[in-house]
């Protein structure tokens, strides 16, 4: 009997194409999504694996699910996962590092772009009938010979560090690893304290993971530090940034814009102040939402799983639990 794989997300037709073409080893698919309650119990009660993005996977979950060999996230950031829970059940819980590098680099450079292009005002403007060949000059910018700071220099950040270097950039970072000298020159980096970074940069974006040391890293304090013609570009967790104090620092102009893909509460609710700036360019937390990724995570996963089916020990554990249940 082919193991089960219960996906947590919405799905839908092409979605579910893209999932089977990536289950070479015939695990049996379940969508949460589509499942009344009592079909859900029973598919908690049957499956070996779980797969996730964004749902929430709580301890009761995992302690009904008794089949239970691995909770597999399709991206980087498992806080939406009970890590500690399925440690404590004997659980690997596993990620996709690197799988997503591409998607949310691009989309970093795009948020860059278009705050420093105005492309956004400017295509609503053009499309309403009117012409501001002119008026945005002095407000629009190129990104050769500006500063871009990195907070975070994982596999994300350092993607974002190739393309941004492509435009011409001077790459500072700050990460709670550092990296060894030689490695720094080879990439052509500068390390600098977080304080230090966010005073001296052009463009700051923001690449690690929400833990607790990480939650509302980026507050009044920090905001103030920054360069009024800086903009700040947060692709990572929502609760990094304290929203409340960037939409302050929009209002008073103690810095340029931002490009937000990830919010404190999501879906971000329609009032939120930060969505009121045409200096914000807003998305719903699309950063890994390409068709390409996608296939790449997929693929990681489903090996993954094929991996433990084999006896083998599953890649990328964030728990602590090397070991799949039997």
């Amino acid at each position: 009997m082919a193991s089960k794989v219960l996906y947590f997300d919405s799905v839908y037709p092409e979605f579910k194409e893209m999932l089977q073409m990536q289950n070479s080893q015939d695990f049996e698919l379940l969508y949460w999504t589509e499942m009344n309650e009592l079909e859900k119990a029973d598919a908690l009660a049957e499956s070996e694996y779980f797969l996730v993005a964004t749902t929430k996977i709580t301890g009761d979950m995992m302690k009904k699910a008794a089949h239970l060999r691995m909770v597999q996230k399709t991206g980087i950031g498992y806080d939406n996962i009970d890590i500690k829970a399925a440690a404590e059940l004997n659980i690997p819980v596993c990620n996709t590092p690197g799988g997503n590098s591409t998607g949310v680099a691009e989309l970093t450079i795009a948020f860059i772009l278009n705050l420093y292009r105005k492309l956004n005002v400017l295509d609503r403007a053009t499309k309403n009938g009117e012409w501001h060949m002119w008026d945005y000059r002095l407000q629009s910018f190129e990104l050769k010979g500006k500063t871009h700071g990195l907070i975070g220099f994982g596999n994300i950040g350092k993607a974002t560090a190739r393309l941004s270097q492509a435009f011409g950039t001077k790459i500072i970072y700050y990460d709670k690893f550092r990296l060894q000298e030689k490695d720094e020159k080879a990439l052509n980096v500068t390390y600098m304290e977080m304080d230090d970074l966010l005073k001296n940069s052009d463009i700051v974006s923001i690449h690690i993971p929400l833990l607790p040391e990480t939650e509302g890293l980026i507050g009044e304090r920090e905001l103030a530090l920054m360069k009024n013609n800086a903009i700040l570009i947060n692709v990572s967790r929502g609760k990094i940034v304290n929203e409340e104090a960037l939409a302050k620092a929009l209002e008073n102009k103690t810095i340029s814009g931002a490009g937000i893909d990830t919010w404190a509460n999501e879906p971000v609710d329609k009032n939120n102040p930060l969505l009121k700036f045409d200096n914000v360019i807003a998305t719903p937390h699309v950063g890994a939402g390409t068709k390409d990724t996608l296939a790449n995570i997929l693929d990681m996963c489903f090996r993954n799983f094929s991996a433990v089916e084999n006896g083998q020990d599953p890649k990328y554990v964030v728990n602590g639990i090397t070991k799949a249940r039997k």
